[in-house]
């Protein structure tokens, strides 16, 4: 059995939304490679897309597997957690964060939320992503919050035999 446990620790996205009078948005990406066997590569990936007029955020979180050819699903048997984890500087603003993916749960804490995702099987390589939306409100005003920075970090753990 083959065993690899990966962290996509730079992926600390750090992305400040504009204030509405400018209204500009900020996105931002990151993509890394870990070796697997021969050729092949685990890439892993986060994707951020701010909106600074509604002060919320669409994100993209996953994996897939990159060989010489193409990007790909993994093979049968397949065992995988990615942990993501959505939170802000400014501890006034409150990240709600909403995830969609087949086998996921989100914590939500004080100004921290945190989505477990559980993979397995074979698949293409849409089926080890986690999509979902962030908005961000004002602890002390209940309104949405503009002018926030949002930081996402992600992991993930993949096992499969072969």
């Amino acid at each position: 059995m083959k065993r690899l446990v990966t962290t996509l620790a730079g992926a600390g996205l750090m992305l400040p939304l504009a204030p509405p009078a400018v209204s500009s948005a900020a996105s931002n990406n990151a993509t890394n490679l870990f070796p697997l066997d021969g050729p092949n590569q685990l890439e892993t990936y986060a994707r951020l897309d701010c909106h600074g007029a509604t002060g919320s955020c669409d994100f993209i979180v996953g994996a897939d597997m990159k060989t010489p050819d193409r990007v790909t699903g993994f093979p049968s048997g397949l065992w995988s957690r990615q942990s993501t984890e959505v939170r802000s500087t400014d501890r006034l603003a409150y990240m709600d964060v909403h995830a969609t993916a087949q086998y996921d749960r989100v914590m939500k804490e004080g100004g921290t939320d945190e989505i477990t995702t559980i993979y397995m099987g074979d698949g293409p390589p849409e089926k080890y992503q986690t999509t979902g939306r962030i908005d961000s409100t004002d602890w002390r005003t209940g309104q949405p919050r503009t002018n926030v920075n949002v930081i996402l970090c992600t992991h993930i753990q993949v096992v499969y035999s072969g």
